[in-house]
């Protein structure tokens, strides 16, 4: 662990053997549930433990929370800003070693970990300009000396569920803009990286305290579903709750927030892919999927999982990806020259192995790849081999979404055919083309073209822009979180109709004479 700074870098965040499980913001509090022990997916090591939060400290929280949102959603929006803008600046200290965190709780690569949470300051950033443009807008009405608008009105305690595979990031996407919008947040992160929410949690505290932010304004709750699981999704007290998970999860997740007429902003599975065709850049669409399909050892909901690839370039572009997949290097995340680092677990090595059993058994064939990493610096038994494999669009495996490090190559003769093969999954978050013919790149982002939340031209289909907003369609779930207009599911819309003459008109020309 000295070697690369690990126990500098917990000191750095203020992080202890054993942790509390449980923070209003400003505050910790005692929790006493069964300890959650972090293991780093690199090595193997115990990072650390949380003392995990039950009802009790839920309940606490919740009462902390609805009463902080009583002062919060009064404090004029740009004040608001203010706040989010100093929780940035606060991030940029605490950069390097928050992303040394990331990287060796999750198994990302250094890099990577850096580029989280350079996210987390950028949608800061992005949110303090947000918060001098909750606009509405105005309408002529149709009666006379009468005014109508539009008003956005903060939504109440937001509850926030995040995946493994970005623990801090998709925290902040969904945080900053809350709270700009006047919202308070309770945060229930990943059991697979708690030291990462707790760490935020710390580097947080100053801000609000040097703000005199009331507790109760940003919120942790560190517990599986054994101590909070059911019970946050059917609370009304929570409007809304966005979720980062698979589709399963997602399922359960929309249906009991539902049943309570509760809004959701659900980020589920991914397939997402690129078609190369024969007018695009051929090194550039090689090195967008090399990124695509191994970045975070396959671990992102935008992963790269799909390669359509016309006939004509087919057999080049699979021996040159072959090629450059055999110059990888594997190994500890925090190693300079490492370029796909561990899978998250074994489970998630279980996953990977069956996925390349099922494609060879529906008549795929692997490629490349797919071994388990044994030996020195691969004791932990995460590591494994990015495999490449041939498959049919239809093959059941094909259709389902494996988080790890499997692309799967086919051909195509014709656009409509590519598109076609590219639509037919149940998912529908990221896809990409690589063309530099525009009846093609046209095509692929009209109404006939992708039906995917975001599709690009002539870049990977991973690493989004906070600026623009980020989700997907079909069984990726819907709604959209960070950038654009996504700050409107954080508050609740209201029609405003103002008479300001002495008569009382009523709307479509009704008489009512008593």
């Amino acid at each position: 662990m000295e070697k690369f700074g690990i126990s500098e870098m917990l000191k750095q965040l203020g992080l202890e053997k054993v942790n509390n499980g449980a923070s209003t913001g400003a505050e910790w509090f005692e929790t006493k549930g069964e300890l959650l022990d972090s293991y780093s997916p690199t090595d193997g090591q115990l990072i650390g433990s949380v003392k995990q939060a039950g009802m009790d400290d839920y309940e606490t929280i919740m009462a902390k929370a609805q009463e902080a949102f009583k002062y919060w959603r009064m404090v004029p929006a740009p004040k608001r800003g203010e706040i989010v803008r100093q929780m940035g600046e606060e991030l940029r200290k605490y950069k390097e070693p928050l992303g040394k965190l990331v990287s060796y709780e999750m198994g990302k690569v250094y890099q990577e970990g850096l580029g989280e949470v350079q996210e987390m300051i950028d949608i800061a950033d992005f949110a303090v300009g947000q918060s001098r443009q909750l606009y509405g807008f105005t309408m002529h009405s149709e009666r006379f000396k009468h005014r109508m608008y539009e008003q956005y009105h903060p939504l109440g305690v937001v509850g926030v569920i995040t995946s493994f595979n970005f623990p801090v990031a998709v925290w902040a996407w969904n945080t900053m803009i809350a709270l700009i919008a006047g919202d308070v947040v309770i945060w229930k992160p990943s059991s697979k990286t708690p030291i990462c929410a707790v760490a935020v949690h710390k580097i947080m505290k100053d801000v609000l305290k040097r703000n005199d932010v009331p507790e109760g304004v940003i919120n942790l709750v560190v517990a599986s579903s054994k101590y909070i699981g059911d019970d946050f999704l059917k609370d009304k007290r929570v409007p809304m709750i966005s979720v980062t998970g698979s589709v399963a999860v997602g399922k359960r997740v929309a249906k009991m927030v539902g049943e309570r007429l509760g809004k959701t902003i659900l980020e589920l599975g991914g397939n997402n892919c690129i078609i190369v065709t024969q007018n695009g850049d051929q090194e550039m669409a090689l090195r967008a999927s090399l990124f695509g399909a191994v970045a975070t050892a396959g671990q992102r909901c935008t992963t790269t999982r799909r390669l359509i690839i016309h006939e004509s370039v087919y057999d080049a572009f699979r021996d040159k990806l072959i090629s450059v997949y055999k110059q990888l290097k594997i190994g500890h995340s925090l190693a300079e020259d490492t370029v796909v680092g561990p899978l998250v677990d074994k489970s998630a090595v279980e996953a990977f192995k069956f996925a390349q059993e099922q494609v060879v058994k529906e008549g795929g064939k692997v490629l490349y790849g797919g071994e388990i990493k044994e030996g020195e610096g691969f004791e932990s038994g995460t590591y494994v081999v990015p495999c490449i494999a041939e498959a049919k669009n239809s093959f059941h495996i094909v259709q389902e979404e494996t988080f790890a490090p499997i692309v799967y190559l086919m051909k195509y003769k014709t656009i409509e055919e590519a598109i076609e093969m590219h639509n037919d999954v149940p998912q529908g978050l990221s896809s990409a083309i690589f063309s530099r013919d525009i009846l093609e790149t046209e095509r692929f982002l009209s109404h006939e073209g992708s039906d995917c939340g975001i599709a690009n031209v002539n870049i990977a289909t991973n690493g989004a822009e906070i600026g623009g907003a980020f989700g997907g369609e079909k069984d990726t779930g819907g709604g959209r979180e960070s950038g654009s207009d996504a700050w409107k599911a954080y508050m609740r819309r209201q029609t405003n109709t103002i008479n300001y003459s002495t008569e009382l008109p009523l709307a479509q020309g009704i008489k009512f004479d008593v």
